[in-house]
């Protein structure tokens, strides 16, 4: 593993937000002008690499990994398709969590779901379920997503105290499922066994 790989990697699980150059150091644990001639090296390499897709964007402090310019018609193509209007389980979760706890940022849905969360985001920015409603005050100032117009037409909501209750939810599930689904196996039997 090197730190070209790690630099990558980085760039990529970063998604659209992108990654400051301070915490690529910290991370990977280089001095940040190492750092930074290593942005300009896989940059170059994107750039002479004609079957690469890949591009590197400096987006004020940060970096952040795209798709070279050309390859917008066949990214838009995608985005129109059918397969691509289904929303996975990813997206779905994505899209619960930033509908009930909006406006919320893309790293704060990561820590809620586990997971890295950048290509549901966009999936849903595409399918304009959710939009930008504004941004963090402070370093990095991360976009806060929330819900559009759209996505209270497409659910027949309209507004969004409408969304199901949460707590209301998790009690009727707690109520219909047992703590411990093997409780009853070892339930003591209820007769009086008789002395031998």
């Amino acid at each position: 593993m090197d730190n070209m790989g790690e630099l990558e990697a980085l760039l990529f699980v970063a998604g659209d937000e992108g990654v400051r150059l301070e915490e690529l150091s910290f991370l990977i644990g280089e001095p940040a002008p190492k750092i930074y001639q290593l942005i300009q090296t896989l940059s170059e390499k994107y750039q002479e690499d004609s079957q690469s897709s890949l591009n590197i964007l400096e987006v004020g402090n940060s970096f952040v990994l795209t798709a070279k310019k050309e390859y917008a018609p066949i990214l838009k193509k995608y985005a129109k398709s059918p397969i691509a209007n289904r929303l996975s389980q990813a997206a779905l979760e994505t899209l619960s969590i930033i509908a009930y706890k909006q406006p919320i940022t893309r790293m704060e849905v990561d820590d809620i779901r586990g997971v890295q969360s950048s290509g549901s985001v966009q999936k849903l920015t595409t399918n304009r379920l959710i939009e930008e409603k504004g941004r963090v005050e402070g370093p990095g100032r991360a976009i806060l997503y929330g819900t559009t117009e759209y996505f209270m037409d497409y659910f027949g909501l309209k507004s969004i105290q409408e969304l199901p209750d949460i707590q209301a939810m998790e009690e009727e599930l707690s109520a219909d499922i047992p703590l411990d689904l093997y409780a009853d196996r070892y339930e003591e039997p209820t007769e009086e066994r008789g002395e031998n």
